[in-house]
């Protein structure tokens, strides 16, 4: 396995290796050929990017049982869907903007897989073999706004909804993912925590049925679902996501536009 981030190094984007706490420079394509190239500095002096640019982020609702209890909701026969902006990615450390025209925010842990060729049509027995790495990511939530529209665009959709990160994790088998800790903290108290394994729809089978109606490109991503828990955030908050055998995103809140 490798974790792979994108950092800034020379005012630019860049993809690098980590080792242990050493960052290497990528070279060549992670989606392709590379390898590692020279050190760069200490993983913590860099500044950190989201580990991928997607041409598309698709989600999916209530695919643990005990969250769609939690909001009195049926577990849906099929994937539920729904996509999210590419303009909502940031970051680790980067900061989860509270918008003015929502009171009630609320974060939802989850486990990101990350496609690594183009699919199209495949089967949940063929689908892993599409996923370059998995990640952790955040599918930040204006829960009054998606209970008004009776859509989820909107409250999906907002600019720092969906942090990411801190790296990629490349090589891990589909049964290696199989049975994951997803855990949420705020201020450092657990508010979430599941398995990758109670999911209604494993990711291979989520892979298979996004596939069956869009073609999914190298760098999309696909959020799998959050456990129970789910809870408000407020300015001055840290929200941290850990996925076991991953790493831990943790972003700060604050309120309003700049």
């Amino acid at each position: 396995m490798n974790r792979l981030v994108r950092f800034v190094f020379s005012s630019a984007p860049c993809w690098g290796v980590v080792d242990g706490e050493q960052v290497h420079v990528l070279r060549g394509n992670p989606w392709a050929e590379w390898a590692r190239g020279e050190p760069v500095g200490p993983l913590g002096s860099l500044h950190l990017l989201p580990p991928v640019t997607p041409g598309k982020i698709l989600c999916v609702g209530r695919n643990y049982p005990a969250h769609a209890a939690e909001h009195g909701a049926d577990i849906p026969a099929e994937p539920l869907f729904f996509l999210k902006p590419p303009s909502a990615l940031i970051g680790p450390d980067e900061a989860i903007v509270l918008p003015p025209q929502s009171q009630q925010v609320e974060h939802e842990a989850e486990l990101a897989v990350v496609i690594g060729r183009r699919c199209r049509g495949v089967s949940p027995r063929e689908a892993w073999s599409h996923v370059l790495g998995i990640t952790c990511a955040n599918d930040i939530t204006a829960r009054d706004l998606q209970q008004r529209d009776g859509q989820w665009t909107r409250a999906k959709g907002f600019d720092t909804f969906c942090p990411v990160g801190p790296w990629l994790v490349t090589g891990l088998t589909e049964e290696g993912a199989a049975d994951l800790a997803v855990i949420c903290r705020v201020n450092g108290e657990v508010r979430q925590s599941g398995r990758t394994s109670e999911m209604v729809f494993s990711p291979s089978r989520l892979i298979a049925e996004a596939a069956a109606v869009m073609t999914l490109e190298p760098g999309d991503l696909l959020l799998t679902g959050t456990p129970a828990g789910v809870g408000p955030l407020r300015p001055g908050d840290v929200v941290e996501v850990e996925v076991e055998g991953v790493g831990l995103l943790r972003n700060p809140v604050r309120a309003g536009y700049e």
